[in-house]
């Protein structure tokens, strides 16, 4: 007499394996990166250091606040889309160490696996806001007080664009090059997006061109609480379809490369 053996049944984990278990250690796996700590938490503080605290910039007036305030802004701006671009390109770097076909055997389920990614970028990225402003606030940077946090907010949560941003490239470029590649992209995008240099500088066809670019978007909904300035519903529609432009480019992206396994 023959005896069946049950197929043994796994237990899928709840959420799909998203955990916080799971973004503490992608968390801590990020932060033991030097190069990615310096870019994305101390470079934004030293350009407003560099650009945003002479004396015409602490004087000269910009909506509530002064000129340093405005600048600050936009290096927190900046330093958002660093470390959220920099969160989610991780994911070459994992590619090309097999960690992504391991975590591919397990329970983890593949949205799991890109939320924990996005929600790690958005935490990196807040903490590199956090940092600039509490450089600003003691350099000279003025805003009224519910731009300090309306700014904030908005400089981090209009980020998430970078944060799919970093996961398209992240798929689509080699790991040995991902960031030496993206940090230029990024500078050269905040120039021509406004960031860096106001649109009304960069003259009439610069100035078209800027508002097609990923980054427009992003630094006027993060200043209006201070300008009261621009147009918000073209900022927002600048956000809005980049963000589904990367999200797109990045599940398009990640299905081929689990179609490889």
């Amino acid at each position: 007499m023959t005896t069946q053996t049950m197929p043994v049944t796994r237990n899928l984990p709840r959420f799909g394996g998203f955990t916080l278990g799971m973004i503490r250690l992608e968390l801590r796996r990020l932060m033991r990166n030097r190069r990615t700590v310096i870019f994305t938490l101390v470079m934004p503080a030293v350009f407003f250091l560099l650009f945003g605290t002479n004396a015409s910039s602490r004087s000269e007036r910009v909506g509530g606040g002064n000129v340093a305030g405005y600048i600050l802004v936009s290096m927190a701006v900046y330093g958002a889309m660093l470390a959220t671009t920099s969160g989610g390109a991780m994911v070459s770097i994992e590619r090309a160490a097999g960690w992504s076909r391991q975590l591919r055997l397990t329970p983890l389920r593949p949205v799991a696996y890109i939320a924990v990614k996005l929600v790690v970028a958005m935490t990196i990225g807040a903490v590199s806001v956090v940092v600039a402003f509490a450089v600003g606030a003691v350099a000279g940077a003025e805003l009224p007080v519910h731009a300090w946090i309306e700014c904030g907010l908005l400089a981090w949560v209009c980020a998430l664009v970078f944060a799919a941003f970093g996961l398209f490239m992240g798929y689509l470029l080699p790991s040995e090059n991902v960031m030496q590649i993206l940090g230029p992209v990024l500078a050269v995008l905040s120039f021509a997006g406004g960031l860096f240099v106001p649109v009304d500088q960069l003259g009439h066809t610069f100035a078209t061109i800027a508002k097609f670019t990923p980054v427009y978007g992003v630094g006027e909904i993060a200043r209006h609480p201070l300008t009261h300035d621009g147009n918000l519903w073209l900022a927002a529609l600048n956000v809005v379809v980049w963000t589904a432009v990367f999200a797109g480019g990045a599940m398009w992206r990640f299905r081929r490369d689990t179609a490889r396994v």
